[in-house]
């Protein structure tokens, strides 16, 4: 956000004699008025290009803010997803190289996936873009009509609300539950660190201040989700169940031999899991009567040999999964200090992918070896067994630092609560979730609006490197005592 200084007049003129904008030399009211606008924080957003006499400043920087914002909006939703696909692509190429030519016709084709993921990345690009630039418009047309100081309050709600509308850009017909309860999570937590400092709301938020609690909720999130991989795969996302096969590592054959003696069913396809042990060289005879399924999960090996390998295993596939997701924000975030403090922050976000890949494998690696010691020592399977047994599994979120197990239990908590919620419904406890129309925008629209208020009113709330995000996008919103935009010397 700009300065409403006059052209290209600057502070160095006025300290150097140059008439007010009264035609006084250095009046007490102006002297006031240029302190207290030098002393305000600068906005990332600026441009020099402001100083030009040409242009009328102020309305030209409200204009600059829009643009700008637009401008970023779309550069951070088409990079992060841009990034992720290309990833994507380069592990389906991979993938493709290792299939028979029988299972490379049953794919889609390399052109196809590429026109897919440039599909996606625009559409993302144009949600975030067009969020940023009507969040900013609104704020601007807002706070003109209605003055700075007086909509101070509520401007950024009503501002967040409406820049909500634009995830239709996503798909008119794609919904997005997990994104808007995910955000719906991360609006929550904003709205309870401003009432853990509220006197009068403080004492009802304090257990959110448990020390652990971001382990608590993981395990909470894992009993969930890791009970629907094996039980009920259709409650969870398309791409997470994907995400889930694919590091879970065990056939569909296999789950549904677990499921089956979880569900008290009879076990039908006993053979097809003999004959996929057979194909990968492991010779077994499965007991149609068995109470417990650690045969079925891990053929002839012990489950703590089973444990080692699997993770070995689980660790290379992480691997690939947290490269984007340290290396394309530290090119965000970091973007000033690359070429100052290159070889630093290259180490770091290598430490850090390491470190989140030896959570991720162990997650998984764990959620086996938890299920068959509590099935062994039981001496039976059974559903309430399943979640007992990957409660205890989210405990491998000790692994990451701090600062980023309460994302990942808020992600997976979201993600477990659309879970529980569809297979609710699927049982007929509550209204099926196809039938309430783009509900995601509105819970999406709802949180945004909370967010984006606690990012004009109670910045404090945020983490240092959000706020950054935030700031660069947006630009460092006014005090309410403000009355115009600032610009950056």
């Amino acid at each position: 956000m700009a300065a409403s200084e006059d052209g290209g007049k600057d502070a160095h003129s006025a300290n150097a004699g140059e008439k007010c904008a009264c035609g006084s030399n250095n009046c007490a009211e102006c002297s006031r008025r240029q302190s207290s606008r030098s002393s305000l924080p600068s906005s990332s957003s600026s441009c020099s290009l402001l100083s030009f006499d040409s242009y009328p400043v102020q309305e030209y920087d409200k204009l600059w803010r829009v643009y700008t914002a637009s401008v970023k909006g779309f550069a951070i939703g088409a990079g992060l997803k841009g990034g992720l696909a290309i990833f994507a692509l380069l592990t389906r190429l991979r993938r493709r190289r290792l299939l028979s030519a029988s299972k490379k016709v049953e794919m889609t084709s390399t052109s196809a996936d590429v026109i897919l993921a440039l599909k996606e990345t625009l559409r993302y690009g144009l949600f975030l873009g067009t969020f940023a630039g009507t969040f900013v418009s609104v704020d601007e047309i807002v706070a003109a009509l209605g003055g700075h100081r007086r909509t101070a309050k509520w401007r950024s709600l009503l501002a967040g609300a409406i820049a909500g509308s634009s995830m239709l850009l996503t798909g008119l017909n794609t919904q997005h539950t997990s994104l808007a309860i995910y955000i719906l999570m991360r609006a929550t937590v904003l709205a309870s660190r401003c009432g853990i400092k509220s006197k009068r709301f403080g004492h009802i938020c304090k257990p959110l201040t448990w020390a652990h609690g971001d382990i608590f909720l993981m395990c909470l999130s894992s009993s969930q989700i890791l009970s629907a991989y094996i039980l009920n795969q259709d409650s969870l996302p398309t791409s997470y169940k994907s995400f889930l096969n694919k590091h879970g590592a065990k056939d569909p054959v296999i789950l549904k031999g677990v499921r089956e003696i979880a569900s008290g069913l009879p076990l039908t396809n006993l053979k097809a899991i003999e004959n996929l042990y057979k194909s990968n060289g492991v010779d077994i005879k499965l007991d149609p009567h068995m109470k417990v399924p650690c045969s079925i999960i891990h053929g002839n090996q012990a489950c703590s040999t089973h444990f080692f390998s699997f993770f070995l295993q689980a660790y290379k596939r992480a691997l690939p999964v947290y490269l984007p997701v340290y290396l394309i924000p530290a090119l965000i975030v970091h973007r000033q200090g690359l070429l100052k403090r290159h070889y630093t922050i290259l180490w770091k976000g290598l430490l850090g992918t390491a470190r989140s890949s030896l959570f991720l494998s162990m997650y998984c690696s764990s959620a086996w070896i938890w299920t068959c010691i509590l099935f062994r020592i039981l001496k039976r399977c059974n559903i309430p067994m399943v979640a007992i047994g990957t409660f205890p599994t989210g405990l491998a979120l000790a692994i990451e630092k701090k600062s980023r197990r309460i994302e990942i239990s808020l992600y997976c908590l979201a993600r477990a609560i659309e879970s529980f919620f569809t297979c609710m419904a699927d049982v007929g406890y509550l209204p099926q979730s196809k039938n309430l129309k783009r509900a995601d925008v509105l819970v999406f629209s709802i949180s945004t609006a909370i967010i984006m208020h606690c990012y004009a009113m109670e910045r404090d709330v945020f983490r240092s490197k959000y706020l950054n995000v935030l700031d660069w996008v947006f630009g460092v919103p006014l005090p309410p005592n403000d009355e115009t935009p600032r610009k950056k010397q």
